[in-house]
């Protein structure tokens, strides 16, 4: 825990002073030179085995898990959408995928659920603890028969922000880790608008810009090179770090 918390302090730290080094050719050279060494340094530090992050009790939940970032997506198509309970949202899959298709919200309540009770830790340096309940987003890409080619699982979300579209990515060892899951449950009922209904990405091991909200997409790619602004993520092309692990 004493290592989750410096991390959080840290990362909070190296983002306060982003704006004015982060124009220099040099900056980015050494964020993505330190980006590869802390993320293999993290995956390492699990000796051979798959780390997992820490798992709490239902005594340990946090009496209210706030939201952050989009609290809402605000468009005609999300508030229908929110009016009739989410009955017809549907999850694409596709990309460097053998089975592209939908999945609606009926399917994935079908596949079989993990339910996880972690601790949320944002980059503004709070922490709650809730319990997740979701397919393992392992299980949807193994149905869908992902590619040798592909590199990347981008996640696709509903909410625009100052005129993007928000979006995430991870690598394959974070999309097949036993603890990522597409999350429609908190605390045992369905996930709150604020926290990202009907669907969000858990993705336990990093910090919470990457765990991504409303989603509407699951997309495989060799290459994060033409999504977006190139660095994988909504935040991401404003300067924070892709592998935010903790």
């Amino acid at each position: 825990m004493k290592r989750r918390n410096f991390l959080v302090a840290g990362l909070g730290a190296f983002l306060a002073g982003c704006n004015e080094i982060g124009k220099s050719d040099w900056f980015g050279k050494v964020v993505d030179g330190a980006q590869g060494w802390h993320r293999e340094l993290h995956r390492a530090l699990g000796g051979g085995r798959i780390p997992m992050a820490p798992e709490y009790t239902r005594a340990d939940l946090s009496p209210y898990f706030r939201g952050n970032g989009s609290l809402t997506v605000d468009t005609d198509a999300y508030r229908a959408a929110e009016a009739e309970g989410f009955a017809n949202w549907r999850l694409a899959v596709g990309g460097l995928v053998d089975n592209p298709g939908e999945l609606s919200m009926d399917d994935i309540r079908a596949l079989p659920q993990r339910t996880q009770i972690t601790r949320h830790d944002c980059v503004e340096g709070w922490s709650a603890i809730g319990e997740w309940t979701g397919p393992q987003l392992s299980q949807i890409l193994d149905a869908a028969g992902v590619q040798p080619e592909a590199n990347f699982i981008v996640f696709r979300c509903a909410d625009n922000l100052n005129g993007a579209d928000y979006y995430e990515s991870c690598d394959m060892d974070d999309a097949f880790h036993p603890q990522t899951i597409i999350a429609h449950e908190l605390n045992g009922e369905p996930l709150p608008v604020r926290n990202g209904a009907p669907l969000r990405l858990r993705i336990e091991r990093q910090l919470g810009y990457k765990h991504a909200k409303y989603l509407t997409g699951i997309e495989a790619v060799a290459s994060l090179d033409d999504i977006g602004g190139g660095s994988g993520g909504y935040w991401e092309d404003r300067g924070y770090r892709w592998y935010a692990g903790i």
